[in-house]
């Protein structure tokens, strides 16, 4: 058997010891999320952590140290497919995004301990663990505090009648050209005004461009067939 002449009970005791922080620290991170009810909990954020580590310390065993960094790359791009499933969008709103960049770190906590790093995958256990912790008063501070009239940014209005039976691709078409343009969508109201059509609200925050690519957008979507009206204007609204 192989693995009679590969086994070394030395390389597998610090292999042993780098799975298992990483195991503590994972669940340690995703102990925090399940208090609170997160998606993403214990189990997840301690395999995230755990597979993060068995791919570095697998890597470096195989091809030193070098060839672990390569590794280490693929983990914190490949991570980012499972951050993204974390991600849930609704309408203009989007939720999960904490939890999506718990689960980045808690991969970046398994990378340190594959890396036999131990005291730094302990020190950035911590440091996760107060940021979605000691932040999160000052986070609730900050959102408190009054907002004064003149810093209020002014916002663009832009109001879509679209023919009803075509208004999910009309929106996905308009929110990827105004995204492109480098406009933030602050709200969209959605409302059907009769059986045939529905019209669609946008309040826009400014963008790095000027006014004209705002009217350069609404003639593109006012020169598709589904779109009945297009008009746009600046106020002031909070």
């Amino acid at each position: 058997m192989r693995f009679i002449h590969t086994f070394d009970l030395h390389s597998f005791g610090d292999s042993a010891a780098s799975l298992l922080s990483a195991f503590v620290f994972g669940v340690l991170i995703g102990a925090e999320r399940q208090y609170r009810q997160r998606t993403a909990g214990i189990r997840t954020n301690a395999l995230v952590a755990l597979g993060g580590a068995a791919f570095v310390d697998l890597a470096q065993r195989l091809a030193g140290d070098v060839e672990s960094l390569r590794v280490i790359a693929y983990v914190v791009s490949g991570i980012g497919f499972l951050g993204a499933g974390a991600i849930i969008k609704e309408g203009v709103s989007v939720r999960g995004m904490n939890t999506a960049a718990t689960l980045w770190c808690s991969a970046a906590v398994g990378a340190c301990c594959g890396s036999d790093m131990l005291a730094e995958g302990a020190l950035l256990t911590f440091f996760v663990i107060a940021g979605n912790t000691i932040l999160r008063p000052l986070v609730r501070t900050v959102d408190s505090l009054p907002v004064r009239s003149e810093a209020i940014e002014a916002t663009y209005a832009l109001d879509l009648e679209i023919r009803s039976g075509t208004t999910g691709e009309i929106l996905a078409d308009a929110e990827d050209a105004l995204s492109d343009a480098g406009y933030t969508i602050r709200r969209m109201t959605v409302l059907k005004t009769s059986d045939s059509t529905t019209r669609v609200s946008f309040a826009l925050l400014p963008g790095e461009h000027d006014p004209d690519t705002l009217h350069k957008i609404a003639g593109s979507l006012a020169a598709k067939p589904a779109i009945l009206s297009v008009s746009w204007c600046l106020n002031s609204e909070s």
